[in-house]
């Protein structure tokens, strides 16, 4: 049978209202209709609508993929896709977060990090249709002119078209200095775009009557490299000032990428041949507004490490509890069956438990990510939203990158219990562990996550970021120093947060004499600093389950995963703390030559 799928409430109640107290927060930042009511409803019917509607779609969606007809240019989606996507938009849940004026429900950012992991969870190439518009909706928000906005966000909040994000070109992707697509200006104001993009996640499908691309190209009179990419709109389907829907623009998918995994997303190959676009922000400050876009993408795809993470874990506990073989070491614990199940056995649990404290440390790390977003959004005092904007910039790479890092280590450990049952078809293990491999390459590899964090996020920024986010575990430090049964917890923690305090202005000091440091530190930086923020979240979630009127077997439960997380999961952080200290001259020394033939 495939891969079965529960959705976490209860989990994620627990970190919404025990640990991170969403509802005063909410209620101070002016969401008055955020009551505990309101959003525990939609929780539900989150959970009611992925388990039922998209879970029963996921290896339907692999099996038989999308399909692109190359005589007319038209892509098919999977049986059901388009139907689920109907449901979504009647449900609202395109705009959950949106604001009224545009059609969408008003709610903090907040709560569509849940809807997110669930639909991640149980569909996750489907969840990638709507993904990006809610990344173009705050491009054209915050850069397009009034229009812009006038024409394009209502139809993308309500769902009835879909966005896209268009960079990536076949020589360029990282560098994207290098982009070769024009845009020549028409009379009419409008532009030509003229180019090929790659890798364009849903740029061609059949669940919405439009898509609005957002696209980078360099227009005529471009400075070179990076300053000179400007951002233009360009709809499937020509869209006039009045809002008008036009004929089709000069824009096709020339082929579908036949990926190792998300068989049904729609990976595209665009052609821009003269296609009508309209410039949103200034000439040749694209990148601005595309990383406004981008930011937003980012968090949601460690979403999907957490939500693949998950159903993957829910899988192989159950199989652990069914599965028998051998007797336990120190005696059968079943005596009555033939065999004891496998998760009497020590190294099963290493593996559950390694998926478990991941993937529940994770979650919170998401959830804080996105209560800082409506602190930065809605906060009264300009000084808390400026802190609470550095804190989720710094945030941001350790999410995207760790979460779907560790998304792989999960399904992998997951799929392991499973034995060779989880290599085959059969049980839908192995779909989740293709499905998380993309999940480290699309928006940004981990190299490029590492690099942000320790260029952008920390040297950049004399590490804002770091010095924010220390000064909250100093904060919880200070408030449970006394306590007596998070000792264990609270001494590793203030352990850990002055080393990484001491690693970080160690290679900031080594890079001002050879910036090649920074890159070699760059990766182990990275993990390094998810280990220690999953501590500071699990000590967080110890003090809040004990303070909590969640049941003796909860509370025991969250203290026995911290207590394994801190004992055989944060002392990773000593090997690469190592190698961060070896330096860069290891990476450096050898001769290009010497890689081999």
């Amino acid at each position: 049978m495939p891969a079965s799928y529960k959705a976490p409430l209860t989990d994620l109640r627990f970190a919404l209202y025990d640990v991170l107290g969403v509802e005063p927060l909410f209620q101070r930042l002016g969401y008055t209709d955020a009551t505990r009511d309101i959003l525990d409803a939609v929780l539900d019917e989150a959970a009611r609508f992925t388990e039922t509607v998209l879970a029963p779609l996921n290896s339907v969606g692999d099996e038989i993929g999308s399909q692109l007809d190359k005589a007319t240019g038209e892509v098919t989606t999977p049986p059901g896709f388009k139907a689920a996507y109907a449901q979504f938009v009647e449900g609202g849940w395109t705009g959950l977060t949106a604001s009224p004026e545009l059609g969408g429900q008003g709610l903090p950012h907040t709560m569509g990090v849940p809807l997110n992991e669930l639909v991640n969870a149980s569909n996750l190439a489907w969840g990638n249709f709507p993904l990006l518009s809610h990344g173009a909706v705050e491009a054209l928000k915050h850069h397009g002119e009034a229009w812009q906005q006038e024409v394009f966000l209502k139809p993308l909040v309500e769902g009835r078209w879909t966005g896209t994000m268009c960079l990536t070109e076949p020589h360029c992707g990282t560098d994207l200095g290098l982009l070769k697509t024009k845009a020549e200006p028409n009379a009419d104001g409008s532009y030509a775009i003229t180019g090929t993009k790659i890798f364009i996640t849903a740029g061609e499908h059949d669940l919405t009557d439009n898509i609005v691309h957002l696209v980078l190209a360099k227009l005529p009179d471009a400075p070179p490299g990076a300053k000179g990419i400007s951002l233009f709109v360009t709809p499937k389907f020509k869209v006039a000032r009045d809002g008008t829907v036009g004929e089709r623009n000069a824009l096709s998918c020339g082929s579908i990428e036949h990926k190792m995994g998300i068989k049904a997303s729609v990976t595209c190959v665009m052609n821009f041949d003269g296609a009508q676009g309209y410039l949103v922000g200034q000439p040749h400050k694209g990148l601005q507004a595309m990383f406004t876009m981008m930011n937003t993408a980012r968090l949601g795809v460690g979403l999907q490490g957490i939500g693949l993470s998950e159903r993957a874990y829910q899988n192989a506990l159950r199989y652990a509890r069914d599965r028998l073989q051998t007797r336990s070491l120190s005696g059968a614990k079943f005596p009555d069956k033939p065999a004891d199940p496998i998760l009497v056995h020590p190294d099963v649990r290493r593996m559950l438990l390694t998926v478990k404290s991941l993937v529940e440390g994770s979650r919170l790390l998401a959830l804080h990510a996105g209560t800082l977003i409506d602190i930065a959004n809605h906060a009264e005092d300009p000084t808390e939203r400026e802190r609470a904007d550095t804190l989720v910039s710094f945030l941001t790479p350790i999410s995207k990158a760790c979460q779907t890092e560790w998304g792989i280590e999960n399904t992998y450990h997951a799929l392991q219990c499973f034995g060779g049952h989880g290599y085959i078809h059969e049980h839908g293990m192995e779909q989740l562990a293709r499905d998380a491999r993309i999940t480290t390459l699309y928006e940004g590899t981990t190299g490029i996550q590492a690099l942000d964090l320790m260029g952008r996020k920390t040297a950049a920024t004399q590490a804002a970021g770091l010095k924010l986010f220390l000064a909250d575990v100093h904060a919880f430090v200070q408030q449970h120093k006394d306590d007596a049964s998070l000792t264990e917890f609270i001494d590793p923690l203030q352990q850990k947060a002055a080393e990484w305090a001491g690693l970080t202005k160690n290679i900031l000091q080594r890079a001002a004499a050879n910036p090649e440091e920074i890159g070699a530190a760059s990766t182990d930086y990275l993990f390094y600093s998810g280990y220690v923020v999953l501590a500071y979240w699990w000590a967080r979630s110890v003090a809040a389950a004990d303070a909590s009127p969640h049941g003796d077997a909860f509370k025991q439960a969250k203290r026995e995963t911290a207590r394994f997380y801190f004992a055989r999961i944060l002392p990773r952080t000593l090997s690469h703390a190592a190698a961060i200290e070896s330096g860069a001259d290891t990476l450096m020394a050898m001769d290009d030559a010497r890689f081999g033939d």
